[in-house]
């Protein structure tokens, strides 16, 4: 038996923020001294890094739950079920609910409980709870999907990637211009078919790699120490990603029992574009290869950095025809890959 998505839903907020908008903002560094380059630099500089152009934040009268919600509906309509008959919902994110002007997190009631209060399912027997897991924590919550469903213990599995980044960063940091908001979600069940899950990957690296991502205090030292922000040693965070994911990757594809020619289209997080090439790059050579053009679909110039949302996103994108130059058929071998705050690395090999 094997699991398989039957039904994919995202939500993309409508607030289109770009590169240009940053050009006013007052850039520090980390000691609070002026940054040494213009903003058009940087901005220049930052595209051709990150391969980011525009990025997306939610309206201010939505939360993270909102978004959810609304990819939610679009993930029920796409499978064709009732909600009722959701055995859980499993909600990924990093930051909970918070509310535009905020700076504090709300996580209570669950994310997930949200979800399902405002999608009006009355089963009890429906568990919904959330899980934090870095930017893989939407195919984390896949794994747990397959879990559940392989033991018995569920019949179908709503899994969850959503989150505002742009409520979490500090307007002094270069950095903040890579996150965005968004929402993505899969439903999944059992398959007797050849579609479905093959094998998977998952790892958390909690030595020194588990402060590359750690909520800070702003760059500038006239804001309040107390309020904190998202922020990560960006090459460190570069150099692990190159160094273990590609070998989580091959790992998990040389569990699948098939070869990498098999391969057809890897969806990785959109986190940075020359990173994401790089591992692209790196994966191959394992095999003594070269990647083949269009392998890896891109959503990230467009869309930014919406940590647990991206790989669903994409995923939908594609399956919508939204994706220039990038399709998926029946039978295709895809392979799904993050890595995030943990610092946690996980994938698994797919049969569309």
């Amino acid at each position: 038996m094997k699991i398989k998505i039957i039904g994919i839903g995202s939500y993309i907020p409508n607030l289109e923020v770009k590169n240009t908008d940053f050009d006013k903002h007052v850039f520090l560094n980390e000691d609070g001294t002026p940054f040494g380059y213009p903003n058009e630099v940087v901005i220049k500089k930052f595209k051709g890094i990150t391969g980011i152009e525009n990025r997306r934040y939610a309206e201010p009268q939505y939360n993270s739950s909102d978004l959810a919600f609304f990819a939610a509906e679009k993930a029920i309509a796409n499978a064709g079920i009732d909600a009722e008959t959701l055995d859980y919902i499993i909600f990924a994110h990093n930051f909970g609910d918070v509310k535009t002007g905020t700076h504090q997190t709300d996580v209570l009631p669950s994310l997930a409980t949200r979800v399902k209060n405002k999608l009006g399912i009355k089963n009890p027997k429906c568990v919904a709870y959330d899980i934090l897991f870095g930017c893989p924590g939407w195919i984390e919550g896949v794994l747990q999907a397959n879990a559940f469903i392989k033991s018995g213990m569920a019949k179908r599995v709503m899994v969850i990637g959503a989150e505002t980044l742009s409520r979490v960063v500090d307007d002094h940091d270069r950095d903040s211009m890579i996150y965005s908001d968004g929402a993505g979600v899969s439903i999944l069940e059992a398959s007797n078919d050849e579609a479905g899950l093959l094998a998977y990957e998952s790892a958390t690296y909690a030595n020194d790699e588990a402060n590359y991502l750690f909520f800070g205090k702003s760059y500038n030292p006239d804001l309040d120490p107390d309020i904190k922000y998202i922020k990560m040693y960006g090459r460190k965070i570069y150099e692990f990603a190159l160094s273990n994911v590609p070998c989580a990757m091959k790992s998990c594809l040389d569990k699948s029992g098939l070869g990498i020619d098999d391969v057809k289209k890897i969806l990785i997080h959109q986190a940075n574009e020359k990173m994401d090439e790089a591992i692209i790059e790196r994966f191959y050579k394992l095999y003594d290869k070269t990647a083949p053009k269009d392998i890896m679909p891109m959503s990230i110039h467009d869309l930014g950095n919406s940590s647990v949302a991206t790989v669903p996103t994409l995923f939908d994108l594609i399956l919508q025809g939204k994706i220039e130059n990038h399709e998926i058929n029946k039978g295709d071998v895809l392979i799904f890959a993050s890595v995030g705050a943990g610092m946690n690395i996980n994938a698994f090999v797919y049969r569309y």
